[in-house]
């Protein structure tokens, strides 16, 4: 299944995405999942419904973040090639971190660059979306039963505060610094490989096969896991490869793995 979290007439909606002529469309409207709902439930608000959905295009609707993560767990430094572009040791256990939620920003949303901004990076990656509650994975379990499904995310950071700081909070934590989506998707074969790219304006920047991760996912569930309950909604960023490179006003950069579509945003200073 393909779903994506989209607005229409002032409300917020789930739809089943199908392809049609090569170009993904949203075909009807699905229930918000288990950590939305909880949500809707507790403050109020039912789930929303339209008795005549026309289909419509992916490209027009008015899309928001596809997940309603309670935490957004990020991999440092998990493809040997990115480590080594920024003067790093390869991690011999993965290396965790938190972005917030504020953060999270929609397909075709703005990334803001605060004003001490120095120099801002792209970082396209696959994210991981938690389906039920998991605590201590067993690692010789089905790893696959704790996810629902895939998307895209861009891991935005400040590479000035990173250095400087010492840890990555402030660095990552910006609102806006989470580009997600377009859609959430359980149609992928992570087996054969995913195809990752990052363009800046048109031109390739990234490129690697989530074959190359140093910590495949299976490692990552259970590494997390260990460590932290993951609820349903969450995400994982499984971390970028090679390539990475800084922002300016009025660049547009894109995302992509083909099962997946393409997370495209421009950026502006705030």
């Amino acid at each position: 299944m393909k779903y994506c979290r989209f607005q229409l007439d002032g409300q917020t909606h789930y739809g089943t995405v199908e392809d049609r002529d090569g170009q993904p469309w949203i075909v009807d409207l699905a229930r918000a999942p288990e950590e939305d709902l909880r949500f809707r439930l507790e403050h109020g608000r039912p789930d929303s419904w339209i008795a005549n959905f026309a289909p419509m295009p992916l490209s027009a609707a008015q899309l928001l973040p596809p997940v309603t993560p309670s935490k957004i767990v990020c991999v440092g430094r998990n493809y040997r090639d990115h480590a080594r572009e920024m003067g790093n040791e390869i991690p011999t256990e993965p290396l965790l971190f938190l972005k917030p939620p504020s953060a999270l920003l929609a397909p075709g949303g703005v990334i803001k660059l605060p004003s001490l901004a120095r120099r801002i990076d792209y970082e396209g990656e696959l994210v991981l979306v938690i389906g039920r509650s998991t605590r201590n994975l067993d690692p010789a379990g089905d790893w696959r039963r704790a996810i629902r499904g895939y998307t895209l995310a861009n891991d935005i950071s400040d590479r000035v505060l990173q250095a400087g700081d010492g840890q990555w909070t402030r660095a990552k934590g910006f609102d806006t610094f989470c580009p997600i989506g377009p859609i959430v998707s359980d149609e992928l074969d992570l087996d054969a490989g995913l195809t990752i790219e990052t363009h800046l304006n048109g031109k390739l920047r990234q490129r690697s096969s989530t074959l190359d991760l140093i910590f495949p996912v299976p490692a990552l569930l259970v590494a997390i896991s260990a460590v932290m309950t993951l609820e349903p909604g969450d995400i994982i960023l499984t971390g970028t490869p090679a390539g990475v490179g800084p922002l300016a006003p009025g660049d547009r950069v894109e995302v992509s793995i083909p099962e997946l579509g393409v997370l495209a945003n421009t950026v502006e200073t705030a």
